[in-house]
């Protein structure tokens, strides 16, 4: 008898039903925090904040490519996180959130590269430089998003589809230092840190916090989806169990 065909243990399923309900709960709150701090931070980008001496009105992208920049590492970093999870402890839980993560991944990297792009030609005069080593890393970051939803989605069997999709999940977060580190250790065209945690901001401080802001909105807009997304995958994967019959009898 395949293993697959076992009875499966409550100690391997008790982790969905806590994590759907947990999830359930935390949405709500992630949609006001992005509600909330999207509108302060679109306020700051705006209103507030005055235009760049070299840049002008230009410069109101960073607003949203440096949100989305950063939430292009940290949704990858997180699907790292969780793919050790999925594969070393065998969380169910993980490896669903590990999924619904990706497509918000993916988008995030898309809005990092049209926005760099939109950046750029005023400010360097073209669209894309394919040597620069930021740009060409963070395009190979969105092919691997593109990538793990591929490859977890032509695979049927959804255990089968979570192992090898956590694996490269695995495999491609070594291109996430080269991203974050490569304004160090190439020449490139793209800017250096603005913000780091060794120095003061090299921005006026209504920017920094209007960033910041955004950052915020981004990050819990994520949450907030990838929740959604993580709830919706596990009624499909456990329609048979009695708990899911029970959930959804109760609308809870």
């Amino acid at each position: 008898m395949d293993k697959n065909d076992l009875p499966k243990t409550p100690s391997r399923l008790s982790d969905l039903p806590a994590a759907y309900r947990l999830a359930g709960k935390a949405i709500p709150y992630f949609w006001a925090l992005t509600v909330a701090s999207g509108a302060a931070g679109l306020y700051a980008a705006f209103f507030l904040a005055l235009p760049d001496a070299r840049q002008g009105e230009t410069f109101r992208i960073i607003f949203l490519h440096v949100p989305a920049s950063w939430m292009s590492l940290f949704i990858y970093l997180c699907m790292a996180f969780l793919a050790a999870l999925a594969l070393f402890f065998h969380a169910r839980a993980s490896s669903i959130l590990l999924s619904a993560l990706a497509p918000t991944g993916a988008l995030f990297t898309f809005l990092s590269l049209s926005t760099g792009a939109l950046w750029a030609k005023p400010i360097w005069g073209t669209w894309w430089v394919w040597w620069d080593a930021r740009l060409v890393s963070e395009l190979v970051l969105f092919f691997m998003y593109v990538g793990f939803i591929a490859l977890a989605s032509a695979i049927e069997d959804p255990r089968r589809a979570d192992k090898a999709s956590a694996l490269l999940a695995l495999v491609g977060v070594v291109n996430i230092p080269i991203v974050y580190f490569s304004v160090r250790w190439w020449h490139t065209l793209h800017q250096g840190y603005s913000i780091t945690l060794t120095r003061p901001p090299a921005m006026a401080p209504v920017t920094f916090w209007g960033i910041v802001l955004c950052v915020l909105a981004c990050t819990a807009y994520a949450a907030a989806v990838a929740l959604m997304r993580f709830r919706n995958t596990v009624l499909d994967r456990e329609r048979d169990a009695e708990w899911v019959r029970e959930t959804l009898a109760t609308g809870s």
